[in-house]
Formats: C-alpha cells, sequence, structure tokens
C-alpha cells in the first residue's frame, strides 16, 4: 500500500489546476510514474489493488485500472496474476538517472549553448502580442483588413485545387504566387524579376538568417548600416559575421566609405528606399557607386525593401536590384507590413545561380512552403486587391502620421523634437530636454506605452538619445491618449530629477 506522503502525492496530482485538462486516469498514471522515477517507490515495491486505489482517491476502479494498465505498458510496473501490480525492476541506467545529480541543469542555470546559440538567445526575439500597445513599430492596422474577401478567395482555393493543398508543396513556394509577386515588384519597385527568380519565405528575417549563412562564412566581413535595423544585426551576429558599421547621413549610406575601405567585405545590407530607423532614402549616384563596387568585388548587395508600399511624399525610387546589371543584389520583401503580421510570408528576388543553393537550404531549415496562405495571397494579387489595399492604406497612414507628428508637437514640446519621414510606419523623435532615454524608454513602459529607443540601433549603442513611436496600428483617438500619459509619464520623471 501507499504510505501517506505517497497517497497524499497523487491526490495533489488529481487536484492540481495545470493538470484539469488531462483525463483523470492519465493524471493517476503520471504521479505514480513521478512517484517511481523519483525513487519514491522502489523496484519491486507494491502498489495498492486498483479497487482499494480507487476507494481512497474518489474514483472508479476502471479509472485506476486505465492507469496501472498504461503503466504497465510503459514498463513501469509488473503485474502478476493473482499477486497484484509491483514496480518493475529498474536498470542500473534509470537507478543512476534517478539519483540526485549535482551536475543537473538548474532553471536558472546558464544553458550549455554553442557560441551561436547564445548570441542568438541573447539578443532576444519577438513576444507574442495579441493588441500592440502604441506605439509599437512595425505593426500595420490589421482592424480594416477585408477579411470577408480573403475568405472568398481561400474557399475557392479550396474548391479548385482540392485536397492537393494539403500536400507537400513546392518548395521554392508556390508558382503563382511567386509570379504575382514578380509582375507586382517589376510594375511597383523597378525590379528586374521573373517567377524562376523568387524564393518565398516565412520573413524578411529567414531571408537575412538565408543570406547570413549562404553567403558568408563565420569571420567574415559584411558592411550594416549605422544605426541598423536590429533584426539583420542580429542574424549577421547569430552568424558569427563581422559586422562593419557605416555611417548614415541624409543621402542614405555613406557609399564613399565602402569603397574606401582596405579590407575586403564579402557583402553589404542597406535600406535603400526608407533607412531604418533614420527613413532616409538613398540616392541615385550612391545606388550607382554601390553596384559598380559590388561588381568590381565581387560581394553581394542585400537589399530590405521593408516598407517602401508606403511612401507617402513624391514618388518612391526603384530598387537597387533593378538598376542592377551585375545580378550582384539579393532584394528581400515582406507581406508582414503591407497585409498582416499573421501572414508569414516573405519573399526573396535572387541572383539566378543563387536560386538553387537558397532553396534547399530554406528546405533544410524549414521543410516545404504553406500552400493555402500562398495561393490565397496570389489571388489577392492577381485581383488588383493588394494594390486597392495597399493605396487604402496608404492614405490612412499618411493621416494618422500627420495626426501623431501633430500630438507630439502640442503635448511633448520640451521634451523631444519629432523627426517626421517621408515614408515608414514609424516616426523618430530625438530627446530635447532633460529626460534621459533610457528614463523615458522606463517611464514610458510604466504607463503601459512602447517606445523603441534610438541610441541601442547604432553599432556602438552611442548614438543621439531618443525613440521610435510606430503609427500605423493606432486610431487618432488612441494615439491621443498614448501621448497625453508620455506627457504626464515625462514631466514625473522631471519632477524627480536632481537640478
Amino acid at each position: 500500500m501507499f504510505k501517506h506522503s505517497q497517497l497524499d502525492s497523487v491526490k495533489a496530482w488529481l487536484a492540481h489546476p495545470a493538470h484539469a485538462a488531462m483525463p483523470l486516469h492519465a493524471r493517476i498514471q503520471r504521479a505514480i510514474r513521478h512517484l517511481i522515477l523519483d525513487g519514491a517507490l522502489g523496484a519491486g515495491k507494491p502498489l495498492p489493488a486498483s479497487r482499494a486505489l480507487a476507494r481512497s482517491l474518489g474514483v472508479s476502479r476502471d479509472t485506476v485500472e486505465s492507469a496501472y494498465a498504461q503503466l504497465h505498458a510503459e514498463g513501469f510496473i509488473e503485474r502478476r496474476v493473482g499477486s497484484g501490480s509491483f514496480v518493475a525492476g529498474m536498470t542500473e541506467f534509470t537507478q543512476g538517472w534517478r539519483r540526485p545529480r549535482h551536475d543537473s541543469l538548474r532553471q536558472d542555470s546558464a544553458p550549455p549553448l554553442s557560441q551561436r546559440g547564445a548570441i542568438m538567445f541573447h539578443s532576444g526575439g519577438l513576444h507574442g502580442v495579441l493588441r500592440p500597445r502604441p506605439f509599437l513599430q512595425g505593426i500595420p492596422e490589421t482592424r480594416t483588413f477585408p477579411l470577408p474577401l480573403w475568405e472568398r478567395l481561400q474557399r475557392q482555393v479550396l474548391k479548385e485545387v482540392g485536397t492537393q493543398a494539403l500536400l507537400h508543396s513546392d518548395p521554392q513556394g508556390a508558382e503563382p504566387l511567386r509570379q504575382a509577386i514578380a509582375d507586382y515588384v517589376n510594375l511597383e519597385r523597378g525590379a528586374r524579376a521573373t517567377a524562376d527568380r523568387v524564393l518565398v519565405l516565412t520573413s524578411s528575417q529567414q531571408a537575412m538568417m538565408l543570406c547570413a549563412t549562404m553567403l558568408l562564412d563565420p569571420g567574415e566581413r559584411i558592411f550594416i548600416e549605422d544605426p541598423v535595423y536590429s533584426g539583420a544585426r542580429k542574424a549577421f551576429d547569430a552568424a558569427g559575421l563581422d559586422c562593419v558599421p557605416i555611417g548614415v547621413d541624409r543621402h542614405g549610406i555613406m557609399v564613399e566609405q565602402i569603397i574606401n575601405d582596405p579590407q575586403r567585405a564579402k557583402a553589404v545590407s542597406l535600406t535603400p528606399s526608407h533607412q531604418f530607423p533614420t527613413g532616409a532614402t538613398l540616392t541615385l549616384d550612391r545606388r550607382l557607386a554601390l553596384i559598380d563596387w559590388a561588381a568590381r568585388q565581387q560581394a553581394w548587395i542585400i537589399e530590405d525593401d521593408y516598407d517602401s508600399e508606403f511612401h507617402y511624399a513624391g514618388k518612391p525610387t526603384a530598387c537597387v536590384q533593378g538598376l542592377d546589371p551585375h545580378d550582384r543584389t539579393l532584394y528581400i520583401g515582406t507581406f508582414t507590413k503591407s497585409l498582416f503580421p499573421g501572414l508569414r510570408i516573405g519573399y526573396a528576388v535572387l541572383p539566378p545561380p543563387l536560386v538553387q543553393p537558397m532553396t534547399v537550404a530554406r528546405s533544410l531549415f524549414d521543410g516545404h512552403t504553406a500552400s493555402i496562405a500562398q495561393l490565397t495571397l496570389a489571388r489577392f494579387m492577381e485581383g488588383g486587391h493588394f494594390g486597392a489595399h495597399v493605396r487604402a492604406m496608404r492614405g490612412i497612414y499618411a493621416e494618422r502620421l500627420e495626426v501623431l507628428a501633430g500630438l507630439v508637437r502640442k503635448y511633448l514640446a520640451g521634451f523631444v523634437e519629432p523627426r517626421v519621414p517621408v515614408g515608414g510606419l514609424q516616426m523618430p523623435c530625438m530627446l530635447t530636454g532633460t529626460v534621459s532615454e533610457q528614463a523615458a524608454m522606463d517611464a514610458a513602459r510604466r504607463a503601459g506605452v512602447e517606445l523603441t529607443g534610438l541610441s541601442a540601433l547604432y553599432a556602438a549603442g552611442t548614438g543621439p538619445a531618443g525613440f521610435l513611436m510606430g503609427f500605423a496600428a493606432y486610431t487618432p483617438t488612441e494615439m491621443e491618449d498614448a501621448v497625453k500619459k508620455l506627457a504626464r509619464a515625462f514631466r514625473a520623471v522631471e519632477q524627480r530629477s536632481p537640478p
């Protein structure tokens, strides 16, 4: 029979809220298994008769019998006709496992990661957000997305493709979507793309990881913008690359620093249409100089065109890839910001020699692609709905940017100065008062407002103090409420600061 402590342990398993979703027999089986693995029930020890245990636990005998049957099937107990149930004879290995070990991992101990794993872990990642708080940047408005239209197109796909959509799909991506992407970037971005040069991915972040691991070896140099998009920097750091920061001015990345650098680099990563986070656009002369440098050095240009759809002043410039006659440019785009984050579809337009290697690598990392969402998106684009949605959101975002700039000037004057961009989904603000960047970030978080600090986006973490304010996903009323909270929070910090 069980001791009182053992019976109490089983009862605790039955009553624990975390186990509420488990059937009763599974909870009893898990509880007894833990007693065996922890050494509380040694090899050969008898278990209570099923009828007696059922009475003690207040359950049916069949429930206990089901638990015993599973324990027997897993080899934890032996059942002898006429004698009852006993803890199985444990092997020497299992007994060694049961004993407490001084070198066992604790929850608060440092995990034994590789150098690359440690870099990836400490660089942080995205956190699940059911409804983003103002002013989380990079998030589009999703409440106005035409869901009924999307659902209708998806039903059409399932009706016409049938069960074929449930099977493994093309590792390069569904051909109709690749063709739709090629047509779109050729028309809207001035690219030179064909369907066979498009690789469909889950995100631009996956594209960065592929570029980092497939084009460069650990220790090799890559030029990056300074300040830089943190996602790209994390991908390159995780791959063990030597990231060389190149300054950015109002004309974009300073290409002359790249050309004059005496040491060779294998690649350069940039956001030329709308530099993150400054908003600068790379001028044509610098684009052409960069293309010439890449051709002479046999280097790669990694062009992240992350939110080029949203340009509010004048017409957006053509992408670098469309200007490059030497096929040294990899063009990366995403639908995460133009449509909705849950879609999980991005893409890369690749030089022909890289298509097959990149496709194989993507398959190694991620298996095959998800066809239903891709085929639905292809229909959404072919029917002109994507263009219509982008045009509608461009108008909404331009209005929200204007509203946010006005709110910052009205309520945060003396604390920050807004730098109104010509495009994108976020607005940089430079701190002008006595409140430090860290103090501003901490105060905002306590007030329920999310800000992205600017100085950490610079190579040495010593850039100008300020923050980014995302505006696309928030209504004017939501933004006004949040800006007022910031104003109160900043005033409280200022009042506590010593003179």
